[in-house]
């Protein structure tokens, strides 16, 4: 099972670190991909990890330089770091597993995931 967790209202510029928490196996073990969904929009893939020892991580462009994908064995839970947060950000967040390994050519299509957590609301607005 996972657990996202962290959402909630920040104004541009902020920033805000969600939490995706494992429960019934090992995060370290497991591919992890982060997804948004904005109102009126497909779901789109924003961040994924691998569980290569590298911790192999791709980022949609539009988050790039901006948002962190990363692992806390202790916590058994993935986080994804948004800072500078725009407008244009606000959507439910989703985590998900995914069956294989990250790759740039396909960590964005929902098709290759197959455990996902309840979504988390972040609302960027002034």
């Amino acid at each position: 099972q996972l657990q996202a967790s962290g959402g909630g209202l920040v104004q541009p510029g902020g920033s805000l670190r969600l939490s995706c928490a494992a429960s019934g196996f090992t995060i370290d073990s497991r591919n992890i991909g982060w997804f948004r969904q904005a109102p009126g929009k497909e779901r789109e893939g924003v961040s994924c990890i691998s569980d290569d020892g590298d911790g192999t991580s791709y980022y949609v462009d539009s988050v790039k330089g901006r948002f962190t994908i990363s692992r806390d064995s202790a916590e058994n839970t993935v986080y994804l770091q948004m800072n500078s947060l725009k407008p244009e950000d606000t959507a439910v967040y989703y985590c998900a597993t995914k069956k294989d390994p990250c790759y740039l050519s396909d960590y964005r299509s929902r098709l290759n995931y197959n455990y996902w957590g309840q979504g988390t609301l972040v609302t960027v607005s002034s």
